[in-house]
């Protein structure tokens, strides 16, 4: 075992639990604990939705992806570049005042309640029970991958690093909730770019400066695929799915919710391009970089491409520091896991609980509630991450792909339409979920259609079903919380 990236590490761990400590001391009502109070400043909100969106993918899924599928994947980076600045243009400005203006709704089922004035709760419960279904199967994911980061590292078996890294992932959050996720997530959203925009730095010095120390392998290599080699129509459709599933993303969108002013949207939307762009191009400079300098092929050197950026920085740094930047590959796994946690926390606290069992509970109870849920996720996810048998990146597309159909259209219609019903919504949020869970383990048909990111088909079919569903019911309670919302909206503009 590596003493300096051991101690590194410590310090690192160190670091976010002593950061959970001091919002803990600072968490006084349920509204601090899943939404920071509405408080926080333009560059957290960025960088929080930014981390808790990218994850462990950007840093071990995508240049994986580009190792073993040449630079046809860096698609992938372009499209998610396109859904963070239309999610920040479309959705977050209107989302931060809907949803304060609309009973200072704290999540996205209390927000959907109060827009269509469901009184039978059956939208909140809908929307809590899709949330938790796929939320677990994404929190699972981050944990394998963290799991394999420790197992790798530190030569330890992968089910005490497993638990490990729950532990301590679930230690800062239990303790400082909302807040002390966003802060932790700037931290690691500054860690995540710094790392590979390092590493990609030192492979290519090494492979083509004055002094090059490029291995054998890299003498003859044939040319990595091109950005458009092997891209098809149906392709490029299906990895426009990672762009417009961004708008159903709820440990996303949360973070919109909770920017301290109207605003500051616009400055947090330049600080959230600016940092995507940065950590996707070295994403995908990292992958291709690789690529080169192990021969295009998996060996001895590497012997899992999604281990490209680890095996890389840890031959190309000094210990002490790649330990800090494999502390990177952590803090971008952590930055999504607590959110994700905070999400399906608050969706069984204050959509479930409060909302449907007990209306009229303490928000000491109900912060209290919200902590155990924290637990329960984990522990839960934890014992569905014992068996490795999925890529990092086909895990998260999975729940990507759930969520973006499910509340995608929701979500955006919600925002635009004033035509749209509360069973349109119910609808979608059928359609959307169904969509993905039948199409997922489909292959093949006319074409290859079953071969497209399911998020891409879902989302339409969702998008139909609020439509036709809308128009054959008249809600006009829906349409006067609309113009009632929209009322709010022009003054804040004024």
């Amino acid at each position: 075992m590596n003493l300096p990236v051991l101690l590194s590490f410590g310090l690192y761990l160190l670091l976010m639990l002593g950061i959970g400590i001091y919002f803990y001391r600072i968490t006084h009502d349920l509204s601090d604990y899943i939404l920071g109070g509405r408080g926080l400043p333009p560059s957290v909100a960025a960088l929080s939705a930014g981390a808790s969106d990218l994850s462990g993918w950007a840093l071990m899924g995508l240049p994986g992806a580009i190792f073993s599928g040449g630079l046809s994947q860096a698609w992938i980076a372009v499209w998610t570049l396109v859904g963070v600045y239309l999610n920040w243009t479309l959705v977050a400005e209107r989302l931060r005042v809907f949803t304060e203006a609309a009973g200072n709704a704290l999540t996205v089922p209390d927000y959907l309640e109060a827009r269509f004035e469901d009184r039978s709760r059956v939208l909140r419960t809908l929307s809590s029970v899709v949330m938790l279904v796929f939320f677990t199967f994404y929190v699972s994911a981050g944990l394998v991958g963290g799991a394999v980061l420790f197992e790798g590292l530190f030569e330890i078996d992968y089910r005490v690093a497993l638990w490990l890294g729950a532990l301590v992932i679930v230690g800062y959050t239990f303790l400082g909730g909302f807040l002390a996720a966003s802060w932790t997530d700037l931290v690691q959203g500054l860690m995540m770019a710094a790392s590979l925009c390092a590493v990609a730095a030192m492979t290519a010095m090494a492979l083509f400066g004055d002094g090059a120390a490029a291995p054998a392998a890299a003498q003859d290599v044939a040319p990595i695929g091109g950005m458009l080699e092997g891209v098809t129509f149906l392709g490029m459709l299906s990895l426009a799915g990672w762009a417009i599933g961004y708008c159903g993303q709820p440990h996303v969108v949360v973070r919109f919710m909770a920017v301290r002013k109207r605003k500051d949207i616009k400055v947090s939307r330049r600080i959230a391009l600016l940092w995507s762009a940065i950590t996707m191009a070295a994403a995908v400079a990292v992958g291709v970089l690789g690529y080169y300098w192990f021969g295009g092929e998996l060996g001895d050197g590497l012997t899992d491409s999604e281990r490209v950026f680890i095996t890389l920085s840890q031959i190309m740094l000094n210990p002490w520091v790649a330990g800090f930047i494999l502390a990177g590959v952590l803090a971008a796994i952590m930055s999504t896991v607590d959110s994700q946690l905070l999400v399906c926390s608050s969706a069984i606290a204050e959509d479930i609980y409060r909302g449907l069992i007990r209306p009229k509970a303490s928000q000491q109870e109900l912060v209290w509630l919200s902590r155990a849920s924290v637990i329960g996720i984990a522990l839960l996810a934890t014992v569905m991450g014992s068996e490795r048998d999925s890529s990092i990146l086909g895990l998260v597309s999975y729940a990507w792909g759930g969520f973006g159909a499910a509340f995608g259209p929701v979500i955006l219609l919600s925002l635009f339409w004033r035509g749209m019903t509360r069973n349109g919504a119910i609808a979608g949020l059928m359609v959307g979920a169904l969509s993905v869970a039948i199409w997922k383990p489909l292959s093949g048909g006319p074409l290859g259609i079953f071969d497209m990111f399911e998020v891409v088909p879902g989302f339409l079919f969702a998008l139909i079903a609020v439509v036709i569903v809308s128009r054959m019911s008249t809600e006009p309670a829906a349409s006067v919380c609309f113009d009632r919302l929209m009322k709010h909206w022009h003054r804040e503009q004024a």
